[in-house]
Formats: C-alpha cells, sequence, structure tokens
C-alpha cells in the first residue's frame, strides 16, 4: 500500500476518534520530590539563555521521556545538531526516566527552573501541567492548514477542554501485544496466530496460553503491577477481553466496576500460565521477554518491535534469536480489538521569558511541523502525526514501520489517558491488581479501587 493511502486511512479513521478524545482534562495530581543534586544523562547544567537581537534566545532546554527511540541520544544528536546549525539556538538535552521523571520535573516547576521545552504524552503536559498553568498556550501554532495536516485525534488529545493547545502533536501509536512466535510454534499453537490481520479470539488467545504452559510449565505472561509503567498493557488486555470501556464518554469518571472487568480479572487469575506480578513494571516485563523467560508481552508497540527498547536484537528478535510477532489483545469472537493509542508531542513551559518561549516555539515548529517530521519520526520508530507540513510529505523511511501501521491504525482507540484524576487513577489501577493477585475477593477489590480513583477524578474537577 502506498504511503499516501496509508495517510488518507489514518486521517479517515482519526475522525471518527477525534470527538472521543475530546474529553474533560484536569489535574494529573503528580506528586512532587527534590530532584538529585546530578540529573544522569544531562549534557551540561541548565543555560541562562541571552535574547538575540530577532527577541529569540540563543539556547534553551530541552527535556525528553524516553518516548521510543527519542530515549536514546545517540539517535537524536544529528537532528540536534542540525536545528542548533540551521538555527542558532544552542539546544541543552535532559533525558528524563519514567521512574522518577515526573519528580524531577515538578521540582524544577516548584524552584522555578524549568525546561524551556518538554517531550511526552497528553496525560503530563494537558491533563497535569497544562491546566495547571505551568505550559504555554501553542493554540497560534496551529493554523487551518495545521488542522487538515494533523491527525484530529492527536490535536484533540494535546488540547484542553477551553481550547488551548498545550501539546503539538508529534508521534502516535497503537498499543498491542506481542508474542513469542518461536516458542509458539514449538508448543504446536501457530495455528492461532493470523499474521496477515494480527487479531484473535480469546478462546485462540487461552489456547495459546495453555500450549505455552503445557510445553515448557513456567509463567507465560504477567499482569505486571508493582507500578505505573506500562500500565496502559494492562488496561488494554483487560478491557477487551470482554469489550468494555474504563472510563466514560465524557472522561469524567472511570467504570471499572463492571461485569466485564470482573470476568476478566476472574478468567486471567485462574489460567494457568498467566501470573500477577506485583515485582514487574512494564520495562521488566520486556526484559524478561527478550531473555525468553516470558513467551508474551503486554507492553508492546511498534518501537519494540523495530528495536526492541534498544535492545540492540533487531526487528522482531529476543535475546536468544527467537522470532517476535506483534498481535492485537483478544477480543470475544466477533468483536473488534480497540487498542489502546499513544500520542506523543513537544509542549512549552512558560518560564515567564519571552525570548526563551520564542526560541521553544521555533524548536517545537522545526520538529513537529516541517520537513524534519519525517526524520524525527524516524527517529522515534513510531508515525508523525501529520501527513504534510509546509507543503513538504511527511513519510516513514521503515517499510516495516509502514506495515505495522496500515495494520494497527484501524484499531487505534480513544485516547482515554486525559481523564480527570489520571495520575491517581493509576495507582488506583495497579494497586487493585496487586490485590486480585494477592487473593482478595475480585468483585468487592474492583469495587474499592473504583471508588477511590472516581473519588481522585473528583477532587480534580
Amino acid at each position: 500500500m502506498k504511503m499516501k493511502k496509508i495517510v488518507s486511512a489514518a486521517l479517515a479513521m482519526a475522525m471518527a476518534l477525534s470527538l472521543a478524545a475530546c474529553g474533560g482534562q484536569n489535574n494529573g495530581g503528580q506528586s512532587t520530590t527534590p530532584p538529585p543534586s546530578s540529573n544522569q544523562g544531562s549534557n551540561q547544567s541548565t543555560p541562562d539563555p541571552a535574547p538575540t537581537g530577532s527577541g529569540t534566545a540563543d539556547a534553551i532546554t530541552v527535556w525528553v521521556y524516553p518516548v521510543g527511540g527519542w530515549g536514546d541520544e545517540a539517535k537524536v544528536k544529528p537532528l540536534i545538531d542540525k536545528f542548533t546549525s540551521d538555527t542558532g539556538i544552542k539546544v541543552t538535552m535532559e533525558w528524563l526516566a519514567y521512574a522518577d521523571g515526573d519528580d524531577k520535573v515538578n521540582a524544577a516547576l516548584t524552584g522555578g527552573n524549568a525546561p524551556d521545552v518538554i517531550m511526552e504524552g497528553p496525560e503530563r503536559l494537558v491533563a497535569n501541567w497544562g491546566v495547571n498553568g505551568h505550559m504555554v498556550d501553542l493554540s497560534d501554532m496551529i493554523d487551518d492548514t495545521d488542522r487538515q495536516e494533523i491527525l484530529p485525534a492527536a490535536l484533540a488529545a494535546g488540547t484542553s477542554t477551553d481550547g488551548k493547545v498545550y501539546l503539538y502533536p508529534m508521534f502516535n501509536v497503537a498499543h498491542c501485544m506481542a508474542v513469542n512466535y518461536t516458542a509458539v510454534k514449538e508448543a504446536g499453537a501457530e495455528a492461532n496466530i493470523d499474521l496477515e490481520t494480527r487479531t484473535w479470539t480469546v478462546e485462540q488467545f487461552d489456547a495459546t496460553v495453555k500450549a505455552l504452559y503445557d510445553k515448557y510449565g513456567t509463567t507465560v505472561a504477567a499482569v505486571y503491577c508493582a507500578g505505573q509503567g506500562g500500565d496502559q498493557g494492562t488496561r488494554e488486555l483487560i478491557r477487551n477481553r470482554y469489550s468494555t470501556k474504563l472510563t466514560n464518554a465524557e472522561h469524567t469518571a472511570y467504570t471499572w466496576n463492571t461485569p466485564e472487568v470482573i470476568n476478566a480479572l476472574t478468567d486471567l487469575k485462574n489460567m494457568p500460565g498467566i501470573e500477577f506480578d506485583a515485582s514487574l513494571q512494564g520495562g521488566d516485563e520486556i526484559a524478561k521477554f527478550y531473555q525468553g523467560v516470558l513467551k508474551m508481552a503486554f507492553c508492546w508497540n511498534a518501537a519494540q518491535q523495530m528495536d526492541p527498547n534498544s535492545a540492540g536484537t533487531g526487528e522482531g528478535k529476543t535475546l536468544t534469536g527467537d522470532e517476535i510477532v506483534y498481535m492485537c489483545f483478544p477480543t470475544q469472537e466477533g468483536k473488534a480489538p480497540e487498542e489502546g493509542s499513544g500520542v506523543w508531542g513537544l509542549g512549552a513551559f512558560n518560564t515567564g521569558d519571552e525570548a526563551r518561549i520564542a526560541a521553544a516555539k521555533e524548536f517545537i515548529k522545526y520538529m513537529c511541523d516541517s520537513e524534519n517530521c519525517s526524520q524525527a519520526g524516524d527517529i522515534s520508530n513510531f508515525f508523525s502525526c501529520r501527513s504534510m507540513a509546509e507543503g513538504v510529505e511527511i513519510k516513514s523511511s521503515n517499510p516495516l514501520l509502514v506495515e505495522y501501521y496500515s495494520k494497527m491504525m484501524p484499531y487505534m482507540g480513544e485516547y482515554y489517558q486525559i481523564t480527570n484524576g489520571w495520575a491517581g487513577a493509576r495507582t488506583e489501577w495497579w494497586n487493585m491488581l496487586q490485590r486480585v493477585g494477592a487473593g482478595d475477593d475480585i468483585a468487592e477489590t474492583v469495587a474499592k479501587y473504583e471508588a477511590n480513583a472516581n473519588a481522585a477524578a473528583s477532587a480534580a474537577s
């Protein structure tokens, strides 16, 4: 399929998603703790940029969460150097980790030392820092042409309910899961894997887990719940099993306490080969999957498939050379999967320095609205949120990514991570999974933690 056809299909699909993605956004409720005395991965200390004659600062700081390949400094540096060469603006990069990145950002905000630009998703840039007054409204950077070129669902996810744009969309992806296809074939279960559609039923999934468990006698897959890292995987696994939603349509409340969620948790808790593991987060699960310890991974996406988590194994390979294939999350017979969507982009913190804000906007435009979008997307191993930029077609040079995108985009779901009280709800989610894994009554546990999540949502509204 040609690239233009893929982008056209993506735009058509996203039009249908855009209204659903426009739900309420509010305070993410992140805690604030002081950052360490030194930040590993920082190129140098925060600069004190001086305005140039044009009213634009000549130096900025950019903090980046490990979003796909953008977590790899070696991959990003050539594009950053090109920006500096083209604009004269020096960039100091800070490479954040999800384990403590939020605390570092919040401490910087509290101390008046915020970076100029940050890369992450709407749940942080919009629903947390944006609505709390820390971000610059980027609406003036988006004209009518941009609104035609950017995926509507991605633009909606970066926009607050009052119309302020706190995240300029950069990449998007449909989350999925992965299986060790070599192990599946050795277990004689390859008939359950449809490599054309990448979809399967709950019955096929369960049969594959059983075959792998019978073959190897060890845990096949983990419902990881040590923390929030990679929690989109457990949400998609659970909500797709009986095709339900975890929030209301307005994104103001959580809807976990349903027969569908309770039955899904009950099925998984009672399934030999599936373990609720309170010692693992998403990254830990992926590591065990690469090592061959686990035969399935629920924390997966295009970046992992192209070169798994910077493990250096190459496209679709474990550390032992086994073949990895990506799959949608299983659903009941006749039900289409709804894969959780990931949207990432750039935002500018309101430092109060207009020259620095102007330089931050120049950086954002360079990466998100210029011919550089293609290179930025290739670095990420995700797909650009726009089809064209300044008259230039934006396309990936990676045919494997194009193939992934064409198969997964039709199943991309709404961006529900902007629901009120999201940060608190995430904590309630993994705590709920821990208690289910410990053997607590599932119905009572779901009711309790949904109530806690909705209390957080109410407090944030």
